[in-house]
């Protein structure tokens, strides 16, 4: 079964569920892209989720799961990921030795340094994409970091539910080591991941937090499939996780992969994970709700050097949307040699303008867009 809901619902995803006829969930979003007598009923699909696997593409379904589906193995596997505190509870034993500490949005500026083991990561313990992410270097740097909260913290009032990003609790932990990644993947009936995919997150410098960009490839999967996987074994045994989709974010050093947080019923959040398609001709919708395993070796077989990436046109915090007009669409694609796939997005409503699916073989092409001035791009009032 599948939650349809906002932000962003992609053809790939629409077409998936009509070639393959899954069960849909009768909701104002999903009504846009499906005829009413298509969808189930919301007791039917209460109903359905006693047997039936389910996936959304978003996370703002966790609310209708949290109403009605309260209690059961499936909500209780979405607390356990969506708080990032409860997460480290659950690995405790997986890294005995790993730094963490839940505090309450009030007593941030109360808590002494102390207590804190710096550098640092500052987060809000409920969170989606990097709203409210600060890497902290040092005990003059907290100070500065938390005045800079209350400011994105006001500017992102409202843009999503409290199931997904809130700012009542944060949780500070050690800075780990090593390069970012995030994967795509399921956990099976048995507590297994399948891995459906791997990206690499570059930055622009130290203090770069963004999602500006992904990217993956045929050396990428062939390198880190082996310890992630090894990985998510562990974490599925030891959470218990069961017939359950994620997008794992974890960093990694040649020689321990730690996670960085395991966000639930999805895969790559506003249909990104679509990327899977055009890189290895993976449908991930299918690949989770028909149980299907990539045969990677395979697939790499028949896969050259290019490099596959999405970038995401962000709307810098500190600018009113507002105050956008439109976008400079063809200027901000002249950075991208091969584009495949581009998703305008609405900027008025939404901290981005774009999401753009990409080709290449010069890695130089993703440094220079992870330093791109986005607001060379918006044209305002």
């Amino acid at each position: 079964m599948i939650i349809l809901e906002k932000p962003y619902v992609s053809d790939l995803l629409v077409e998936t569920i009509k070639k393959n006829k899954f069960h849909v969930l009768n909701n104002e979003v999903a009504r846009q892209y499906l005829p009413a007598e298509a969808l189930i009923s919301q007791q039917a699909a209460v109903e359905l989720t006693q047997n039936e696997l389910v996936y959304s593409n978003s996370e703002n379904s966790l609310g209708w799961i949290s109403d009605n589906l309260q209690g059961s193995k499936l909500a209780d596997m979405i607390l356990l990921s969506k708080n990032k505190a409860n997460f480290r509870n659950a690995i405790k034993s997986i890294f005995p030795n790993y730094f963490y500490k839940e505090i309450n949005y009030d007593d941030l500026a109360k808590i002494s340094t102390s207590e804190l083991k710096f550098p640092l990561i500052l987060k809000p313990a409920v969170g989606f994409l990097s709203f409210g992410v600060f890497p902290v270097q040092n005990e003059d740097e907290w100070k500065n970091v938390l005045s800079k909260l209350d400011n994105e913290i006001e500017k992102i009032k409202g843009v999503f539910p409290l199931n997904v990003v809130n700012t009542a609790s944060f949780i500070v932990e050690e800075l780990i080591n090593g390069d970012e990644f995030a994967v795509d993947a399921y956990f099976d009936e048995n507590s297994e991941a399948t891995i459906l995919n791997i990206f690499k997150h570059p930055f622009f410098d130290g203090k770069d937090v963004s999602d500006r960009a992904y990217y993956t490839s045929k050396s990428i999967i062939s390198q880190y499939l082996p310890p992630f996987k090894n990985l998510l074994d562990k974490i599925g045994k030891v959470a218990n996780y069961k017939n359950f989709p994620f997008h794992l974010e974890l960093r990694y050093d040649g020689k321990t992969a730690i996670p960085i947080e395991l966000n639930p019923m999805r895969f790559c959040g506003w249909c990104i994970t679509d990327i899977a398609k055009n890189a290895w001709n993976i449908n991930v919708y299918e690949a989770f709700l028909n149980q299907q395993k990539p045969d990677w070796n395979k697939i790499l077989s028949e896969r050259d050097d290019a490099i596959y990436y999405f970038t995401i046109g962000d709307i810098p915090n500190n600018f009113p949307n507002n105050n956008i007009l439109d976008v400079n669409y063809e200027k901000y694609l002249q950075n991208i040699s091969a584009p495949q796939t581009v998703r305008k997005i609405d900027f008025k409503n939404n901290p981005i303008f774009a999401i753009v699916f990409a080709k290449t073989y010069d890695f130089n092409e993703i440094k220079n867009i992870l330093s791109l001035n986005m607001n060379e791009y918006l044209i305002t009032k």
